[in-house]
């Protein structure tokens, strides 16, 4: 089974990035594993000027403009999902 790569923009005291992690984990179909990276803003001066006020922000794929932020986009991320799945 190949894992849907997601990307997480976080920070540690913030509910809503935990709902839309809980949310995203909640899309996973049977038989289908998401891979979802969360990196914390906080860590890296840069990711804060990018993302302060943002957070909680999803990618799909860093080269590709997000997928949703402060609350899961499911349609968005369900395509995603499915875009890897057709590709694999």
């Amino acid at each position: 089974m190949r894992a849907v790569p997601f990307t997480l923009y976080s920070r540690s005291y913030c509910h809503l990035c935990e709902d839309m992690h809980g949310a995203l984990l909640a899309l996973q179909g049977p038989g289908e594993r998401f891979d979802i990276e969360v990196i914390d803003v906080d860590a890296d001066p840069a990711l804060v000027e990018r993302f302060d006020e943002l957070v909680p922000v999803l990618f799909g794929d860093l080269a590709r403009p997000e997928l949703c932020h402060y609350f899961l986009d499911a349609p968005a991320a369900r395509a995603w999902a499915d875009a890897c799945a057709a590709a694999a």
